[in-house]
């Protein structure tokens, strides 16, 4: 009974307890013009860039406030503002045990301001990533801690809605197939896109795509005025091969019969001058000629 009550314990002691997390980030006290910057201000954007750096999965934040405040205890300012010092970075991360340590520097005035976020891995002692952060241009905070702590997430969509069946679709160079919604995930950022179809006019746009969002793209393809029923294939080059359906006069079942037909005449007429040859007259002098020597006879 109380190994059963021992077990018991521990078991709900396993399912309390909170999840590990995969790393520890920690943002340090922002700045402004190389000082710890302690206005209402940048308190309240900290708070976003702490919310935004929880929001990604496996990643447990130590705030401003609570680096700032181990900082006063180990009795170290210098580590208040490192000024891209990333030697002093990594103190600051060993001191509050941490992995990752997110800097910023705050620029700017009023409403338009810009925030200049680093990461450095403590482990490594290296810089991971930089970023920006544009507080007047309503950029996402959300989008600034992915790009920092997971690029490989930092994309959006584009949902083409092509008219056409049978469309290849490209990106900057690239073929992708979208998903049988007509959907393409791809990095954040301009993309170089091209439709093509082997009787429509190719479709190219540059396309601005979003962190976390999808874009509607409909693709409405022109067709050709005039258009192969077949593709021959690609010459050299790419240059994709378009020539006009073939006129009926042209084609095998009026061509064939017609050239008999002409063969037949041409037949008729060298047989029958072959017979009674023809008269060639000069200056009232008519002369016979006749194809192999045979007798002429004049009209």
């Amino acid at each position: 009974m109380n190994r059963t009550l021992a077990i018991a314990a521990v078991c709900l002691a396993f399912a309390s307890a909170p999840a590990l997390a995969d790393r520890i980030v920690a943002l340090a006290p922002l700045s402004t013009l190389g000082a710890e910057d302690t206005s209402a201000a940048t308190r309240k954007l900290a708070a976003q860039i702490e919310q935004a750096l929880a929001s990604v999965p496996g990643t447990k934040v130590l705030g401003a406030a609570a680096v700032s405040d181990a900082i006063a205890r180990a009795k170290k300012p210098q580590l208040r503002a490192c000024e891209g010092d990333t030697a002093c970075v990594v103190e600051l991360g060993r001191l509050v045990g941490a992995q990752i340590v997110v800097t910023g520097e705050v620029g700017g005035l009023g409403d338009s301001r810009v925030v200049y976020l680093g990461a450095v891995d403590v482990t490594t002692g290296k810089d991971l990533r930089a970023t920006t952060l544009a507080l007047g241009a309503n950029d996402d905070p959300a989008g600034a801690a992915v790009r920092l702590l997971d690029p490989e997430r930092y994309r959006g969509t584009i949902h083409f809605a092509i008219d056409a069946k049978g469309a290849t679709v490209f990106v900057n160079g690239t073929k992708v197939t979208p998903s049988a919604t007509g959907d393409v995930v791809l990095p954040v950022g301009t993309q170089a896109i091209r439709v093509t179809h082997p009787e429509y006019h190719d479709f190219v746009r540059f396309v601005e795509v979003p962190y976390g969002r999808t874009v509607e793209l409909p693709v409405g393809l022109q067709q050709y005025p005039i258009v192969e029923k077949s593709v021959r294939g690609l010459p050299i080059g790419g240059a994709r091969v378009e020539e006009a359906e073939v006129p009926v006069w042209r084609r095998w079942y009026v061509a064939g019969p017609a050239a008999i037909a002409a063969s037949i005449v041409a037949g008729v007429v060298f047989y029958v001058i072959a017979r009674d040859g023809y008269p060639d007259c000069k200056m009232g002098v008519c002369t016979c000629h006749v194809v192999g020597g045979g007798p002429c006879t004049t009209p």
